[in-house]
C-alpha cells in the first residue's frame, strides 16, 4: 500500500510537470513574453510553448491548441476576437501593459534629431509601420496637434510603409540613408545597438498595449490561470519593464482610495 502511494505521488509530480502551455502572439511583446515564460516554467515547472510573429505565421496552429493568445494593440485584439469567433473566451480580455511610441535614430544621432518637429523638415526620410499593432499609429501621433499641415510634411517625408515591425527593421538595416523609424521604444530595447531612441515630445506621444486572452478550452485551466497572474504580478511586472513596457494604475488607485 505504501509502495501503490509512493507510486501515484511520483504520478501527480510527473503530472503537474508535464504540463505544457500554448501561446500565440505579434513579435513586439514576445521579448518579455517569452522572459516571463522562462521566469513562470522555473518557478512553477509548467512549460510555456510562446510563438511569436505576424499572425499569418501562426494562427492555424492556435486553432489547434492555443490557451491564451497575447495582442499588440487594442485593435489586434479585436481582431483575434473577429478571427477565431467562439475559440477566444472574450469576456477574458485582460490589457496588461502599455508602451509608449517613440523616434528610432542612427546610433549617435548624425541627423541631430529632438522629436518629431524634426521629422517634418524637408529631405528628412522617415521608416512607419502600416500593420500588426501599428496600424495608423504615426496618423494618430502627428494628429494630436489637429494640424493638418503637420500630417502633410510627415507624410511626404514618409520613404518606406512596413507591413510589420520585423520587417520594418529589416528595412532599416539595409537602408542607411533612411534618418528616422517611428516605432515603439521596445523594439531599441530589444535590438540593442541598431538604433539610439528619442523620445516624442508629451503633446505627440501615444501609448498602445499588450493585453491577452484565454481561449474556451482554457479559460478554467489551472495552469493558464497561474500563468496570467504571474504576468501581472511583482516578477512579471519587473520582466515586462525591463523590456520597455510600463503600467500606471492611477485610476484604479484613485477609485480605491475614495471609495
Amino acid at each position: 500500500m505504501k509502495f501503490l502511494s509512493l507510486i501515484m505521488m511520483w504520478a501527480l509530480v510527473f503530472s503537474a510537470h508535464g504540463v505544457e502551455l500554448y501561446v500565440y502572439g505579434p513579435g513586439g511583446p514576445a521579448p518579455a513574453m517569452k522572459a516571463a515564460a522562462a521566469a513562470f516554467e522555473k518557478a512553477s515547472g509548467t512549460k510555456v510553448v510562446v510563438t511569436a510573429g505576424p499572425t499569418p505565421t501562426w494562427i492555424e496552429a492556435a486553432r489547434g491548441n492555443a490557451d491564451l493568445l497575447y495582442s499588440g494593440s487594442e485593435h489586434m485584439m479585436s481582431d483575434f476576437l473577429l478571427i477565431l469567433g467562439s475559440m477566444l473566451a472574450a469576456d477574458t480580455v485582460r490589457p496588461m501593459y502599455l508602451r509608449p511610441a517613440a523616434i528610432l535614430v542612427r546610433p549617435g544621432n548624425p541627423a541631430g534629431i529632438s522629436g518629431l518637429a524634426d521629422l517634418l523638415k524637408p529631405g528628412r526620410r522617415v521608416l512607419v509601420v502600416h500593420g500588426a499593432g501599428q496600424v495608423g499609429l504615426w496618423e494618430d501621433i502627428v494628429g494630436r496637434g489637429g494640424d493638418i499641415t503637420t500630417l502633410r510634411a510627415l507624410r511626404g517625408n514618409i520613404v518606406h510603409y512596413a507591413t510589420n515591425t520585423g520587417a520594418a527593421k529589416e528595412r532599416w538595416l539595409t537602408d542607411p540613408k533612411i534618418d528616422a523609424w517611428i516605432v515603439y521604444n521596445i523594439w531599441a530595447i530589444a535590438n540593442p545597438g541598431i538604433a539610439d531612441v528619442i523620445p516624442l515630445e508629451p503633446h505627440y506621444r501615444i501609448y498602445r498595449d499588450c493585453g491577452i486572452v484565454f481561449t474556451e478550452r482554457s479559460r478554467t485551466k489551472p495552469e493558464a490561470q497561474a500563468f496570467t497572474r504571474f504576468l501581472e504580478g511583482d516578477e512579471g511586472r519587473a520582466i515586462f519593464e525591463r523590456f520597455g513596457w510600463m503600467r500606471r494604475d492611477t485610476a484604479v488607485s484613485a477609485a480605491n482610495e475614495g471609495s
